[in-house]
């Protein structure tokens, strides 16, 4: 089936769809996560930092539709690039954020995904496979996102 990427204005579908560079980053409290972690989950890993206007507007949405669907295999990593670790975990208490956060202190996770800027966010399947993405803002909760979200859920 075809999945229309169009919902999401500027979403677009990866050209060359191949595995997605695995990578290890700290969690604010200290773990280490890992992007094969969530193999088997929808994956919207979204890079930001907390000085990011745009980031801020986006982020909110980005928690509703994870509470909407991590219960039906969608899981939000947000990436936060070369930012101030106190900045940013006062950045996510404020806006009551929930999903996975991992530490990218020197931005080279953010280079091996060409987030040139903020935000950029990655859509991949479950089985690993880079499907669309995005550089700048998006309205995550609309309905086109919230109906590409559950038919990628399906499709995979």
């Amino acid at each position: 089936s075809q999945i229309n990427y169009k919902l999401v204005p500027n979403l677009e579908p990866l050209k060359e769809r191949g595995p997605t560079p695995d990578f290890g980053l700290p969690t604010p409290a200290g773990k280490k996560v890992f992007l094969q972690d969530f193999k088997g989950k929808l994956v919207f890993l979204n890079f930001w930092a907390s000085w990011c206007l745009p980031c801020r507007e986006e982020m909110p949405a980005m928690e509703r539709l994870y509470q909407e669907y991590k219960d039906r295999g969608l899981v939000v990593l947000a990436v936060n690039v070369k930012d101030n670790r106190t900045k940013a975990f006062n950045f996510v208490k404020e806006l009551k954020l929930t999903y996975p956060i991992a530490l990218d202190s020197d931005g080279q996770v953010g280079l091996l995904y060409g987030a040139w800027g903020l935000p950029t966010t990655y859509l991949i399947g479950r089985d690993g496979t880079g499907l669309a993405r995005i550089w700048g803002p998006a309205q995550w909760y609309s309905p086109g996102a919230r109906e590409l979200i559950r038919t990628l859920l399906e499709a995979n």
